[in-house]
């Protein structure tokens, strides 16, 4: 599966550009680029714009791609090459959906775009938590606290708990989106999971330090 969520990782950007290529013409001269709270459009942008997102994910991938050739030893990405293959893809896939949900309105075709974005980023929580618990300590993926960072049994008990955290935030987070209540739930569920994992790294990197187990 490495091989295939890399050549995924590197076809999404090429894709979005060419989406974006074929449908230029068809783009007024503004288009949207901002929704409020309501989802409503409150900011616009100049026609060029759109190739915004594209120029990003390429840049994002290149990034991306000589991380694990950065990486010191001891905290390799190589140690977990396939689950971050994954998350690269995975980063990339909801990157060119904002992207092209942002120009549906531009061409008329109009969409509950905080419900979707919502129910798209609760998704990318799901699967991130599927994979999170396989996510080797390194300084570029994960929970990356000082405390994580420092001991090889916190990060993983760290990881394992956020993996059944985002994977939670996910479920009710989507649930609460597709029945159209506050977006504030999910919100406050990414929150809750967030300083939840990384409330967790510190105490029981406390507790192992007093039990003298570090």
């Amino acid at each position: 599966m490495n091989r295939f969520h890399w050549i995924l990782a590197c076809s999404l950007p090429v894709i979005t550009l060419l989406v974006t290529v074929a449908i230029y013409p068809s783009l007024p001269e503004r288009i949207p680029t901002h929704w409020n709270a309501a989802g409503e459009i409150d900011g616009w942008g100049s026609k060029p714009m759109s190739f915004v997102m594209p120029g990003v994910m390429f840049g994002l991938l290149g990034l991306l791609s000589v991380i694990p050739w950065l990486s010191p030893k001891q905290f390799e990405v190589d140690t977990f090459r396939g689950t971050y293959a994954f998350i690269v893809a995975l980063i990339l896939v909801f990157m060119g959906f904002i992207h092209i949900l942002t120009l549906l309105p531009a061409l008329n075709i109009q969409v509950a775009f905080n419900k979707l974005i919502m129910s798209a980023m609760m998704v990318f929580f799901m699967l991130l938590g599927n994979v999170l618990g396989k996510v080797q300590r390194n300084f570029f993926v994960g929970v990356r606290t000082p405390w994580t960072l420092a001991s090889e049994r916190v990060w993983t008990e760290t990881h394992r708990l956020g993996a059944r955290l985002f994977v939670a935030t996910g479920v009710l987070g989507l649930v609460a989106t597709l029945l159209g209540l506050t977006i504030w739930i999910p919100i406050a569920l990414i929150l809750i999971c967030s300083l939840g994992t990384v409330g967790f790294s510190l105490v029981r990197y406390k507790q192992l330090e007093r039990r003298g187990e570090l």
